[in-house]
């Protein structure tokens, strides 16, 4: 696989770069005008543009943001990553008014050396997300005639089979950004050989989401540590009452498999912080996971729950956390998450946080993003890479 260090020692300067990045951040839309919350993914995205700028690239920047459907739509334009990739950048970072049309076309034409410009979100055209190849193909073919080259650095989009990260490589010079790059040798690490003890920590809503990687990494961890809503569908199999709590009745006979199969490599929380209410005014109590009651749910890991987990972490060498431990977003819910996440930064080793929600928390509780080892842009990237799927994205670049 060609890196985008090896293009530019080629020789860049003059050339158009149709570098695909991922730069979609989450918008609070409650204001005036839409205010980006957390722009994580717009700072990963800046090693590999300002090493373009430098080289004298003319560099033509596409991504995505939300889920608009096939068409343009106001609420997920790219105007205000525009506007804070310019400030990260010093330089003004023009918005084309299209994707790959007429204003996309003049803008890029219109670049000298060291110019940036943003395309508009690639999913205002339906063909980006396009099952049918002859659709992708026809955007993609306009995609490649803007540029001479094309970087991928969007890993979060890697396990997409989408236009402008698939299609689009089989048209030019293809080569990974320096994220892309280092995303792979984190997660290599990961899969070949790792240092030992190997802890892998899984939270989020549901098992039904994680069971594939629950599948591929129990035979190569020594701990798997599980927590968040999908704890419960695990403390179902084991016998316990879950009362309200989060639970998927078809993944109880799975959980229970799993358990028998490897149980003492997973461990379960001991105690879960219960409210009446998904709320955080309706009131909240520590109870014993034997004991949740009927009329409650569990909304995080409990304290002793953070003191088993911290143990098990304590010891790690690698660790890999995806998923937080409870509602983090509701301030009586954020000490399990916020517990782990510190356990994690703590580790004596390579410490992994893989991207998504488990990369929002640490940012939202203020925790010092330097004290992990590696925080992931693509929390479902990176988990089908652990599963051992073939990522489109990543297969074209080594074609």
């Amino acid at each position: 696989m060609r890196s985008v260090d090896d293009l530019i020692a080629e020789g860049v300067s003059g050339r158009r770069v149709f570098l695909r990045t991922d730069l979609n951040v989450p918008l609070d839309h409650t204001t005036r005008s839409p205010v980006i919350s957390d722009d994580g993914r717009i700072r990963a995205s800046l090693p590999t543009l300002q090493a373009l700028r430098e080289a004298g690239a003319r560099v033509v920047v596409s991504a995505h943001l939300g889920r608009p459907k096939g068409t343009p739509d106001p609420q997920f334009s790219l105007a205000p990553v525009a506007a804070r990739l310019g400030e990260l950048l010093g330089t003004a970072v023009p918005l084309a008014a299209d994707t790959a049309g007429d204003d996309a076309r003049a803008k890029a034409e219109a670049l000298g050396d060291g110019d940036v410009l943003l395309l508009e979100n690639v999913r205002f055209e339906a063909a980006e997300t396009s099952k049918d190849d002859a659709e992708r193909g026809e955007l993609a073919d306009r995609f490649a005639a803007l540029a001479d080259v094309y970087v991928d650095d969007a890993f979060g989009a890697v396990h997409r089979k989408h236009a402008s990260v698939f299609d689009v490589a089989q048209r030019l010079p293809c080569y990974a950004g320096r994220l892309v790059a280092r995303e792979l040798e984190v997660l290599t690490r990961l899969t070949t050989e790792p240092d030992r003890p190997y802890v892998v920590v899984l939270g989020g809503s549901k098992v039904s989401d994680k069971l594939a990687v629950i599948e591929a990494l129990l035979p190569k961890v020594d701990r798997l540590l599980v927590g968040g809503g999908m704890c419960f569908t695990f403390l179902a199999a084991q016998g316990h009452g879950v009362g309200k709590s989060l639970l998927e009745a078809d993944q109880v006979d799975t959980c229970r498999r799993l358990l028998a199969e490897a149980g003492d490599r997973i461990v379960l929380p001991v105690d879960v912080v219960c409210s009446p209410e998904f709320s955080a005014d309706a009131g909240s109590t520590v109870v014993a996971v034997a004991d949740i009651p009927d009329d409650q749910m569990g909304l995080d890991v409990g304290p002793r729950t953070v003191e088993v987990f911290g143990a098990e972490l304590g010891s790690a060498r690698t660790v890999f956390w995806n998923g937080p431990m409870g509602v983090f977003e509701l301030a009586p819910f954020q000490a399990g998450t916020r517990g782990v996440a510190q356990a994690v930064a703590a580790v004596d080793g390579l410490s992994v946080v893989g991207g998504g929600d488990s990369a929002a928390a640490v940012r939202q509780l203020g925790l010092d993003e330097e004290a992990y080892g590696h925080i992931s842009t693509g929390g479902g990237a990176s988990l089908e890479y652990l599963e051992g799927r073939d990522l489109p994205g990543l297969s074209v670049l080594t074609d």
